[in-house]
């Protein structure tokens, strides 16, 4: 399974972004898709996360001013940004839990990663 993220880049303190990131290869079905953020000097943290395209999950951090959200048919996950601030800069990661076969285990995997700088 390989995830392809794209929509990094460099904005402007209270400018958007948008994320997208694709899962393509042997899946049976998908769990869990996310995001993951982590900044110089700092430990990865997840900023949001979407279950079976409805349930999800934020950051205390960035509530109200992110909004993830999935297409299913595409194997897609994509987390809205707006409202970025300075401390928002970090190298963002994909992560999906998927299933592989019919019956098979859930296994993990994590994009390489797209950088989001805000500058103030």
């Amino acid at each position: 399974v390989q995830l392809q993220a794209s929509g990094g880049g460099l904005v402007q303190a209270g400018g958007s972004l948008r994320l997208s990131c694709v899962a393509s290869g042997s899946i049976f079905a998908i769990a869990v898709m996310g995001w993951y953020r982590q900044a110089p000097g700092k430990q990865r943290e997840l900023v949001a996360s979407i279950i079976t395209n409805s349930i999800t999950d934020y950051a205390d951090s960035v509530k109200g001013r992110f909004t993830i959200s999935a297409d299913n048919a595409k194997n897609t996950v994509y987390l809205q940004m707006n409202n970025l601030k300075p401390e928002d800069t970090a190298v963002y990661h994909c992560h999906t839990t998927v299933v592989v076969s019919a019956g098979g285990a859930l296994r993990d995997y994590w994009g390489q990663g797209t950088l989001v700088t805000v500058s103030s």
